[in-house]
């Protein structure tokens, strides 16, 4: 479906600054059709003289007259008459039209949209006294609340320029009404408006008492009226009810003048939503406190296997017991980026770097130095993920080091390189080491950290992984293999299912 903006570009010659004062009333116009109870159109002029439908609304408040979508239909040659001669005399026009698939005429009011001292569309309410509600004082006064706005827009006063705050996230007409006169007090409230203020513990009638006096939204109102500009406030009236509010004055030009002659209240009791906020506050705060914990119990356990490594003679215990401690540490690396973050995923290049350091502080050495870096990003991956994944990396840098780099060795680089796809996680590891056996095999490899390697990403991951040797080919910047067959190359790929 074309926006509004395409359709007055193909068919129109309206300049920018009117099409950015009629995006902001089909931003607001919801709030107006629920006033009306009524469809609403909007009309621009064409090239052929013809006056084109570019957008349409229907109220939440009232019956539609159309079940079918009418943008890009022009109208017949009543509404024609009818749109015409407001836009040529500036004023609203009133009158009734014939719609094909109802037995009665229907009303139509016809309101010149202004934009500066220039008519550039009009704006139609249409709506059937036989299938409207009945009349009462809810209905009377909200339609007069709408001929208020509907003088505005042909004054050039709606909708609002300037800092105009999201409306998308203010109340709606139907969940409660409170209208003001020119010295902020309340002329009328809605049902749902006066069943919010009793929540409040205002239980006597609002009419004719300031917002001052009801200690509702008093703050917003004297903004919104100073301002001349709708205000959205949100107020904590008690420690169990929270009120959100958007004030929107009405205003009156008298030749150059502005003034406000009143405004209307959009209020809603969104005591339930923020208290369901503050338990997913708490919640998301307990589950960081618990990775905390768990991080903090990690360290203990590796602090633990140190100082029994200390004790033992064996150098194929104390290797052990070293590898198990770096095994631990990045489980509890995982666990200590996911207490500083909101949420169960985590952004995976924020565990490698650090992981990167513990390998250089506890494999690297002055007889055999090597460099370690990472380049990519990865994205964000769920902890269940992100932890195994660790432990892998971990697991192919030591072996790196171990196989690619001994003792005695000149050194060299290792880098991990990690993108990412629609679906998938891709991680590469390069070095350029002594590189592998020309009969290796990754699924015959005995060693513990391959068979750890192999287990987590075809079992754990549900991914894939490749080994070989390095070519010159696969030579990248920091990392730079002298001949073929020098220096391996990992590859792994690992399945992301989006949320």
């Amino acid at each position: 479906m074309p926006t509004l903006v395409e359709i007055a570009q193909l068919h129109g010659n309206t300049d920018e600054r009117a099409l950015e004062h009629l995006v902001a009333l089909v931003s607001e116009w919801g709030m107006l059709a629920d006033f009306c109870f009524a469809d609403m159109l909007l009309y621009l002029p064409t090239a052929n003289a013809q006056w084109l439908v570019v957008a349409q609304v229907r109220a939440a408040t009232g019956q539609t007259l159309y079940d079918t979508d009418l943008v890009g239909t022009n109208a017949d040659l009543i509404e024609h008459t009818m749109i015409d001669q407001a836009f040529s005399s500036q004023k609203i026009v009133t009158g009734e039209i014939r719609v094909e698939s109802l037995p009665d005429l229907v009303n139509l009011m016809a309101i010149p949209v202004r934009c500066d001292d220039h008519v550039v569309a009009v704006l139609t309410r249409e709506w059937s006294t036989r299938s409207g509600r009945r009349p009462g004082q809810l209905e009377r006064t909200y339609l007069t609340i709408f001929d208020e706005f509907a003088r505005m827009i042909s004054d050039g006063l709606f909708p609002f320029e300037g800092r105009v705050e999201d409306s998308s996230v203010a109340p709606r007409v139907g969940d409660g009404v409170i209208v003001l006169d020119a010295e902020a007090r309340v002329r009328y409230a809605s049902p749902n408006a006066v069943s919010a203020m009793h929540r409040v513990g205002v239980s006597a009638n609002a009419v004719g008492q300031s917002l001052a006096e009801l200690g509702i939204a008093e703050t917003a109102a004297r903004h919104a009226f100073d301002r001349r500009e709708p205000v959205v406030e949100e107020f904590e009236q008690t420690s169990e009810v929270t009120l959100l509010t958007r004030t929107i004055p009405t205003l009156k030009r008298s030749g150059h003048e502005v003034s406000v002659t009143g405004g209307v209240v959009l209020l809603r009791d969104v005591s339930e939503l923020r208290r369901r906020d503050r338990l997913l506050l708490t919640k998301d705060a307990t589950i960081r406190e618990i990775h905390h914990r768990v991080k903090n119990n990690l360290q203990t356990i590796s602090s633990l296997l140190r100082l029994q490594a200390r004790r033992l003679k064996s150098e194929e215990a104390i290797s052990a017991i070293a590898e198990s401690v770096r095994r631990i540490r990045t489980i509890a690396l995982v666990h200590e980026t996911l207490s500083h973050e909101a949420g169960e995923d985590i952004s995976f290049v924020e565990i490698v770097r650090p992981l990167l350091r513990l390998v250089e502080e506890g494999l690297q050495s002055t007889d055999r130095p090597v460099k370690f870096s990472v380049e990519g990003d990865g994205g964000r991956l769920p902890a269940t993920i992100a932890t195994s994944l660790s432990v892998v990396i971990l697991e192919l840098l030591q072996n790196a080091v171990d196989h690619g780099f001994p003792e005695g060795s000149l050194g060299g680089a290792v880098l991990v390189t990690l993108g990412r796809d629609d679906d998938a996680l891709t991680v590469r590891v390069v070095d350029n080491g002594r590189g592998l056996r020309a009969d290796f095999d990754i699924g015959k490899a005995t060693g513990l950290g391959l068979s750890i390697v192999r287990t987590l990403v075809t079992t754990e991951l549900a991914g894939t992984i490749q080994m070989r040797p390095a070519k010159q080919s696969d030579s990248v910047s920091g990392v730079v293999i002298v001949r073929d067959g020098v220096g391996t190359i990992v590859d792994l790929k690992i399945p992301v299912v989006r949320a």
